[in-house]
């Protein structure tokens, strides 16, 4: 752990000092935020064979930051994986597709695959939203 607050504190440090001597602050900010993400998801999860990181997604400190394959326990108690992707579902583009996507959802959820952390097999089923 300490390695990982050192790493950050010459990012920041290094970042503090191109941004006084640029004066760009919006891309910079961007750029370090970036590279924190990067760090904080290298350095808690590990990555499968697949090169997918995989991990409880607990210690996330936004969405960017939550690993490929995050861990749940499926309907019948098995414990495995869902796809990030699949969690995170069609994204709207706009406010009206963002009402389509919800009225076009089941009041009863839907089921995702669950996965082994090799990403491909799949072990069990997730169920999302519903009652």
């Amino acid at each position: 752990m300490k390695m990982y607050s050192n790493g950050v504190i010459l990012l920041i440090f290094v970042v503090f000092m191109m941004n006084e001597s640029s004066g760009s602050g919006l891309s910079q900010y961007s750029n370090v935020k970036n590279a924190l993400n990067q760090i904080h998801i290298t350095s808690l999860y590990p990555k499968n064979k697949n090169g997918q990181t995989y991990g409880s997604n607990i210690y996330a400190t936004s969405p960017e930051t939550e690993p490929d394959l995050i861990l749940a326990t499926g309907v019948d108690g098995t414990e495995g994986y869902l796809l990030k992707k699949d969690m995170d579902g069609e994204q709207p583009k706009t406010p009206e597709e963002a009402i389509a996507i919800q009225n076009s959802r089941s009041p009863d959820g839907w089921d995702i695959p669950l996965y082994d952390k090799d990403g491909e097999t799949v072990i069990g089923v997730f169920h999302v939203g519903g009652k």
